[in-house]
This record gives structure tokens, sequence and C-alpha cells, in this order.
């Protein structure tokens, strides 16, 4: 931003490097953009975490944060695994890679199992194990329907309970409080969860129901591992079909991945 100042015969201009960018009246200023800023961002977070110095001053470093946060940009509210995944990617395209592949490798797979959207990359082809893959995630809503019924069964066992008590349960809610939210939250509740919780556990166990793009067609596909009333739905790999396009996938628990097969094994 330039202030002119003008007293008599004297004029002259003031520059504030200061300024926030979102801040500046010069539409002209040059203003890098969210990805070099982001890259920026990181590049001052390796250097300090892993090199042990600093390329910018605290308060560089705060007025860059505070122009992604303005930005909107996701990279400022990364946990600490997100970071150090972007920052090793970044040093291994450098060419002065920060972690072994095995580490790299270990790293994404537990932030795939915590649902991290940043390791999410879609359809793709890896030059070292020639493979063509895409990212498993877990599919919530069908998690939460599979369990749906045996919350049923259990509030209608805690209301026929009731029916045959004589309504005690019922008073025992409609007591003054605080003895009714005490009841209700930390007695009537918990035990309906847990009822449910039992019967989910006795028909259906180890349950994890997964989706993800197909490699080929991009059509999201979903995959059930578990074992249902003993039947077990073939341990950490299934094999099925596209929906879409009638390709082999091969679904991975453990790694998150859906994999084309060999051309030999198609």
């Amino acid at each position: 931003m330039k202030y002119y100042i003008i007293s008599g015969e004297v004029e002259g201009e003031v520059v504030d490097s200061k300024i926030l960018p979102y801040c500046s009246l010069d539409k002209k200023a040059d203003k890098k953009t969210l990805g070099e800023l982001e890259q920026e961002f990181l590049q001052a977070l390796q250097a300090f975490y892993f090199e042990k110095k600093a390329i910018m001053s605290n308060e560089e470093f705060d007025n860059l944060k505070e122009e992604l946060m303005w930005e909107g940009s996701s990279v400022v509210m990364l946990s600490p695994d997100e970071q150090k995944l972007l920052e090793a990617s970044m040093a291994y395209a450098s060419g002065n890679p920060i972690m072994t592949d095995v580490e790299f490798d270990e790293l994404k797979l537990k932030l795939k199992q915590e649902g991290s959207d940043i390791v999410q990359e879609g359809p793709r082809c890896s030059l070292r194990s020639r493979k063509v893959y895409s990212d498993l995630t877990v599919d919530y809503l069908r998690m939460f329907l599979l369990n749906v019924p045996a919350a049923v069964v259990s509030l209608t066992l805690f209301f026929f309970l009731d029916d045959i008590t004589g309504f005690e349960l019922t008073f025992l809610m409609e007591l003054p409080e605080p003895f009714s939210f005490i009841f209700t939250w930390f007695a009537a509740l918990p035990l309906i969860f847990w009822l449910a919780k039992a019967i989910t556990d006795v028909i259906v166990k180890d349950f994890l129901i997964l989706k993800g793009p197909c490699p080929n067609c991009g059509t999201e596909n979903t995959s059930f591992f578990g074992t249902i009333l003993s039947i077990s739905s073939g341990g950490t790999t299934n094999t099925l079909k596209c929906s879409n396009c009638g390709t082999p996938l091969e679904y991975d628990r453990k790694s998150r991945l859906i994999t084309l097969p060999e051309p030999g094994q198609a």
C-alpha cells in the first residue's frame, strides 16, 4: 500500500511492506497465488521442524498463516501428521526425502484409516508397482444404517420392559431435574446403546464398509468386510465387478486401496 504525502514543495512516497495482501488497496500490486503461499508455508514448516532453521521471522510466518486463513486454505488447519505428509511429499519432489518409502506409506495408511481427505487422490497408476488403483474411504452412512435395526429392537425391548413394570421407567424419566436428566443420559440411553451394540455384534462381527471410485471408469462401488452369522466375507480382500463397466476390482481392507488385477489375472 502506498501513501502520497504532499507538504508544500515536498512530495514523498511511503511504502508499507507490512500490509497483508488481503488488506492492500493497490490492485496492481503483485500478489502470489494461493498455491505459492501454501508452498511457502510448508517450506517454512519443513525448515523449522526438520532442518532446525528459520527461513522467515515469526512475524512473517504469522502474517503468512493469517493470509492463508483469510483465503480459506486448508493447509493451516491440518493435523501434525497431515502436515508431515505434505512436507515429506514436497521434500521427495525436490530430491531431498525426509523419510523412507516405508515410513511414508505407513503414515499415509494411518491418515487413510483416520479418514483424512488429503490422502484421497482418486484413480491413478503407480510407476513403482505398475498397478492402477484408487483410494477407499469408509461409508459411514451404510455403517450407520447397519446399526439401525438393532437400535429399533433395543428401543422396543426398552418400552416393553417399561410396560411390564407398570411404566416405572417412564416415571423415572419424568422425575424433577436433575434426576430425570441423570437417569435418561447416564442410565437409559447407555443401556439402549449397549443393547443395540450387543445385538449387532452377535449378527455382524468386525464389519467395515468401504467405498471408492473404479480405477477404470470412476464409478463409485461399495464392498462389505466382516462376518455375518459366522459367514465371513473373505478376509482382508474382496473381489467384485464394477457396477458400471464390469471391470474386476480387488478391494484391500488393510491398505484401503482398490486395485485392478494384472492382465494375466483378470
